[in-house]
């Protein structure tokens, strides 16, 4: 019996048989189900299929029910609607329920289903429940904006050691935690403490685009003279460098009246390298950032900027 239940490859039908094999050799129903981890009713109900109807009785019926609603067809158009916004498809929500979707399947030709058959067919295709990412697009048209990146690119891979290149950017310390995902058991959800009044600090760091390392500086204010005693910091770390090239973004901190009067008194040793508006990807400083964010700012307890200031630095 339970060799049978095996070959037919369906979970059910092979707990029915064990169910009735068990009872067979003389095991109380309850007994059964506390073996097979499950209640008593399964158990029961298995035996009186078994007593009316033999083997066939304990086969799964639904395999009878006929073609099923949720083809691979009604998973590809879901995966094309989910592409797209309610308001790309007409419809005037900002944000698509199960309902919603079930209603522009069924628009679409596909067969009608309820909302539970939604909710597991969204499982089924690997959809979940996430927040968008809010981005800013570049308003250069896309050649251009392409054709700058990629010089700046073969101007950081091609730089000679005597002129290196540096990705130089800005990051926000927050006395007030960023609050991230972590792993918490059922039940239990972790409490970070704020401290209210919130206190900022500001980093400036160059990052070398051959060897990785970063130079760096702190501030009580993201002004133009962070980014010149950065500026200094790095003549100061590279003495023998000709020129220093930074890439750098269109903060206004970066093309100031005191900025420039600064690199001026420097001889032109440091030329700036704008990005195109609004494309971090193109600066990779942006990843020590994340790095930092996600192993010391996110979810901190440090009730003090210099505690978190300290942990800051490496």
């Amino acid at each position: 019996m339970i060799r049978w239940g095996e070959r037919t490859g369906c979970p059910l039908t092979l707990r029915r048989r064990m169910a009735v094999a068990k009872v067979a050799a003389g095991q109380s129903r309850a007994q059964a189900a506390r073996e097979l981890l499950c209640a008593t009713s399964p158990v029961v109900a298995a035996v009186r299929r078994y007593l009316e109807s033999g083997r066939e009785g304990l086969v799964e019926r639904r395999a009878l029910n006929g073609q099923r609603k949720v083809d691979e067809r009604f998973r590809e158009t879901l995966c094309r609607v989910l592409k797209g916004t309610p308001q790309q498809s007409g419809w005037r929500r900002t944000t698509w329920t199960r309902e919603l979707l079930a209603r522009e399947l069924e628009r679409r030709g596909r067969v009608r289903v309820s909302p539970a058959t939604m909710g597991r067919t969204l499982a089924s295709v690997g959809a979940r429940l996430k927040r968008p990412r809010p981005v800013v697009r570049c308003p250069w048209p896309e050649r251009k904006r392409q054709q700058r990146l990629w010089q700046l690119k073969r101007r950081a891979t091609y730089a000679r050691p005597d002129e290196p290149v540096f990705y130089e950017d800005e990051m926000d310390l927050h006395l007030n935690p960023k609050v991230g995902p972590d792993w918490m058991l059922p039940g239990q959800r972790r409490e970070v403490v704020t401290p209210g009044n919130n206190q900022k600090r500001y980093v400036a760091g160059a990052l070398h685009s051959r060897t990785a390392r970063l130079t760096w500086v702190r501030g009580e204010r993201k002004t133009s003279a962070l980014f010149i005693d950065l500026a200094r910091a790095v003549g100061e770390a590279y003495p023998d460098a000709k020129r220093l090239h930074f890439i750098l973004d269109n903060a206004a901190t970066h093309s100031s009246k005191k900025t420039k009067t600064a690199l001026e008194q420097m001889g032109g040793r440091v030329v700036l390298h704008f990005l195109p508006p609004y494309c971090p990807e193109g600066n990779r400083i942006e990843r020590v950032w994340w790095d930092v964010h996600a192993n010391v700012t996110r979810n901190h307890r440090c009730k003090k900027m210099e505690a978190l200031t300290a942990e800051v630095d490496p």
